[in-house]
Formats: structure tokens, sequence, C-alpha cells
């Protein structure tokens, strides 16, 4: 090893989920939205001025922070927005998470948080889900640096009801506590009920999944004016610009339609209720999911095997190979017609391997 390479950060990377190209790829493997923004937001990109362009974006980010804290009956200084919700929890990492106690998260969770907990030196432990997936409340009242759980959890989409999301944060009022709730429009009540009760209360949420944005990469928190002006001093200590023009703008576009917001959402939900039911049909077991994609398992043909023969037909979807996920393949809730074809080629496939019954 070179001198020089001894004074480099060692670290273990979040894998993202891959980004296959083609016209016949059926994309079911990062969880986005299959219908595309509101229209608003087409409108506002065609009549978008590029010349604003030479400028630098705001660094308030006052359009879309107003838009929010409007739709959500908030206070503005109540608002923080960044580059998706990713680049909110890592400024929340470092922001909140600096005690010797141990930041507590779930073992089967959203692995992007062991991944900061390493990069930014806090200590951490990974509290095991129960038999069933499920985050147990009572685990989690003891010391920690910090609580931070998605809800509903991914990848297994089960959902903790707001009761024992606001029981986990009244036994936590020492730390700060996140609620991440990247899916929660697809299902449950939103923690941000409970933000008048509890100062210590963050919660998170991204507009890559409900509101068909992940390219334009946008996500926000919502809690108490401490936290959040924590947040902002962290995020002017690191990036002043952290989110560009035209994010901002059609950010903003997106929340004003109320309509097309909701209308997309159910579609999503009714065909993941149908999902549901085929893949009982085929053999499949499963957490009853209330994300937009449902973890699956089949109890006579190996996960990695269906990946591999998915693939192979161009049909993405994600595969976890790591302790309790092995089996299990992570699949995104598509259109109606998306998911017909996942399904034929499943009925095949398992017909093939005798692991069905022929219709």
């Amino acid at each position: 090893m070179k001198k020089w390479e001894v004074n480099i950060r060692r670290v273990v990377p979040y894998v993202p989920g891959e980004q296959p190209k083609g016209e016949k790829i059926l994309k079911l493997n990062t969880n986005e939205n299959p219908y595309p923004p509101a229209p608003g937001v087409r409108r506002a990109l065609q009549e978008m001025d590029y010349g604003r362009f030479r400028k630098y974006p705001d660094p308030a980010a006052e359009e879309l922070v107003n838009c929010l804290a409007d739709y959500h009956h908030v206070e503005r200084n109540r608002v923080f927005v960044g580059v998706g919700s990713d680049d909110v929890l890592a400024m929340a990492f470092l922001s909140f998470f600096n005690s010797e106690k141990p930041l507590l998260f779930p073992d089967v969770s959203y692995s992007f948080y062991k991944v900061w907990a390493e990069l930014f030196g806090i200590p951490y432990e990974a509290v095991p889900l129960d038999e069933t997936f499920r985050i147990r409340p009572r685990d989690y009242d003891r010391e920690n640096g910090g609580v931070i759980f998605p809800n509903p959890n991914a990848p297994t989409g089960l959902l903790l009801g707001l009761e024992q999301v606001e029981d986990m944060v009244r036994h936590n009022q020492d730390s700060v506590v996140i609620v991440d709730e990247a899916y929660i429009d697809f299902g449950g009540r939103s923690a941000l009920e409970l933000l008048g009760r509890y100062e210590n209360l963050l919660v998170v949420r991204t507009f890559s999944k409900a509101r068909s944005m992940a390219g334009m990469r946008i996500g926000f928190a919502i809690g108490s004016r401490e936290l959040i002006r924590a947040l902002h001093d962290v995020k002017y200590s690191f990036n002043s610009y952290t989110m560009n023009m035209p994010s901002l703008a059609l950010g903003a576009e997106s929340v004003k339609d109320e309509a097309y917001f909701r209308k997309t959402i159910g579609k999503i939900v009714d065909t993941r209720e149908k999902a549901k039911k085929r893949f009982g049909s085929l053999g499949f077991s499963f957490p009853d999911s209330m994300a937009n994609f449902i973890l699956v398992k089949h109890e006579k043909v190996p996960a990695e095997e269906l990946f591999e023969a998915l693939q192979k037909e161009g049909i993405y979807v994600r595969y976890f190979k790591q302790p309790r996920l092995e089996n299990y393949l992570r699949i995104t809730i598509g259109t109606d017609e998306e998911m017909e074809r996942l399904f034929a080629f499943l009925e095949d496939y398992l017909k093939e391997h005798g692991a069905v019954q022929a219709w």
C-alpha cells in the first residue's frame, strides 16, 4: 500500500438498484412510479426560461418550501428540502446523531442507514425485526443516540400504525427520532400528525415515489423549528446550493395538483392489491405490503433462480443476497399491463418447473 493510500477513508458503499437500458425492458427493481408526473410539471418544464440557468438557484428554496408548508399546513421554518430524501437523511445523520450512544434502526431496512453511520463514524445497532419482519417498538425503549426507521418499512412494505409510531417517539424523547416516510402515501397515516406534540420528531418524505419525480431528486423534512434550524446550519456549512432551479420549480408545480396525485396513488394501490392475489395463486408468500412494492418468496423455487430467469426475459426485480432476505425478491408495482407481463412469465416458468399447478 502506498503511503497516501493509508489516509483514504474505507467504506462499504450503498448499492443502488440496476438501471437497465433497452426498449423491451420491464423495470420493476427500484420502486419508481410507472405513471408520469402531474401535467402541470410538463407545462412548467416547456415554459421554463432556460436563461435563468446562468444564475445560482435560491439557497433557501423558498418557492418549494412555501408550497410544501402550505400543503402540509405548517410554518415555513419547519420545512427543509434537499436533493432527494437521501440528501435530507444524510444531513440529518450529520446534524443529530453525534452521541457516543448507538443509533438504533431495524436490521432489515433501508441499507443506506448503515452506510451513513459508518461513513460518519456514528455508533449504531441494527435491531432485529421479529420473525414476521415486524418492528417491535419495545426493542427501542433503551438508551440510544437516536432512532430512525422507515414507515412503511423497506423492503418489507409493512406498516406501523400511528399509535405504535407515537409510542416509539414518546419513549425516546431524549434523542431525535426520524420517521422515513418514502412510501407513506401508498397506505397509512403520516407521523406528521404527531409533530405538534414532539419536538424531537423529524418526518422525512420524497417526491421519488408517489409524485413520479425520482429523476428530479427532491426530498424534504418537516419537524420542529429547532431541528430544521440545525439542518440548515449543516447544509450551509456543506453546500449552500443543494437544489437546482428546475427541481425547485417543477417540485412546486407537482404539489399543486392534488387530484392527479390521488388518482395516481389510487391506481397503484389497486394494482398492488390485485398483484397480491396473483402472487398468492402462484404459490408465493409475502408480508402484507402497504408500499408500492411487494417482497415475495416462492416455496419451491429459490429467489436467486427466479431473479436470473426474469432478468434473461428483460424483467428486472430486486434481489438482496443478504441474511434473512436471501430467498426473497422485491418487486415494484407497475401498471396493470406491466404486471400482466410479469405474471405471464411467472406462470409459464413455474409450470415448466413443476412449481405451480397448470390452469
